[in-house]
């Protein structure tokens, strides 16, 4: 048994996919297929059951999939406590980020984190904050960065940021106001994402007393609702980092939210508990500040980093 056949087995276990596995292994798939019978064989047990279109574990396998995640994590942690003490930052890190996040960090956080990290092999997935957990428990990623709020056992959340919300109206309804009031657009058409829990709770927590049969409209993203608005009038809800995306003629269609209603989202990053690395979570820190407004970030973060 080796430690390359545990991370193939635990490979083929995430992707459900000897092809896919392969290639996320860098290797052939008769290659990852003949060491997994090896593996098989040299146990006595069976592992997959590749008589369905999908590969799938037998309990037995579920077991040693288990175990091969724990050794595996275990032999990281050498190369990790050998990497801390290094004066450089190098190695792998694996970045999950959710969907409703992703497009605002991700193209210039590449940008500045290739550049100034050269020697680590940055990997960044996009996850749906509530699969993050297992996956970051499985040790299949390293760090998450999701809304508020989705920690589990044996993950720790580290809040990172406060975004705010800003409303985005029509041309033709609300020009006449410098700041947005809920109670303004009583008659108005609101546009909601429709799986963005964060902005759905933001919607609605100003938006309790809106007259019955007012419609709301779902939509897929935010780029959608945007241009629904232009072309149909009412108003949606915008992060604050999305309106550099805005062309100058809708930025002025962008108001603030007045009052005292819910009109924020909290962004976290998640670990695992016993993640040890905690110059590689500097680097994230350090790039993230480098582009963001630093105002957005947790005071702690700025001033001490993260301290594992």
């Amino acid at each position: 048994m080796t430690l390359q056949q545990l991370k193939y087995i635990v490979a083929v276990d995430r992707y459900r996919s000897f092809a896919r596995a392969a290639e996320h292994c860098g290797v052939t798939q008769p290659t990852l297929s003949g060491m997994l019978l090896k593996l098989e064989d040299e146990l006595g047990a069976r592992i997959f059951d590749r008589s369905n279109k999908h590969v799938v574990p037998t309990a037995m396998g579920n077991r040693i999939i288990r175990q091969a995640e724990n050794a595996i994590a275990e032999a990281n942690r050498i190369f990790d406590i050998v990497s801390e003490a290094k004066d450089s930052i190098s190695g792998e890190l694996t970045l999950c980020v959710s969907p409703n996040i992703a497009p605002y960090l991700l193209p210039k956080f590449i940008k500045h984190y290739v550049a100034a990290y050269p020697d680590v092999k940055l990997t960044i997935e996009d996850v749906k904050a509530k699969a993050m957990s297992e996956i970051l428990l499985h040790g299949n990623a390293d760090v998450g960065i999701a809304t508020a709020g989705n920690a589990v056992e044996g993950i720790y959340e580290i809040p990172l940021y406060t975004e705010q919300f800003m409303v985005y109206v029509s041309e033709n309804c609300l020009s006449r106001f410098p700041v947005f009031r809920p109670d303004n657009l009583e008659h108005e058409n609101m546009w909601i994402m429709k799986e963005s829990q964060c902005l759905r709770q933001s919607a609605f927590s100003f938006c309790k007393e809106r007259a019955k049969g007012r419609r709301i409209y779902e939509a897929g993203n935010i780029e959608t609702l945007i241009r629904i608005v232009d072309e149909n009038g009412g108003y949606t809800i915008i992060p604050e980092m999305h309106t550099p995306m805005l062309s100058e003629k809708q930025r002025a269609n962008v108001r603030k939210i007045d009052g005292d209603h819910l009109s924020e989202r909290k962004v976290s990053l998640y670990i695992k508990s016993d993640y040890i690395r905690e110059k590689m979570l500097g680097s994230i820190i350090d790039t993230l500040t480098s582009f963001m407004p630093k105002s957005m970030f947790e005071p702690k973060i700025l001033k001490f980093g993260i301290k594992l």
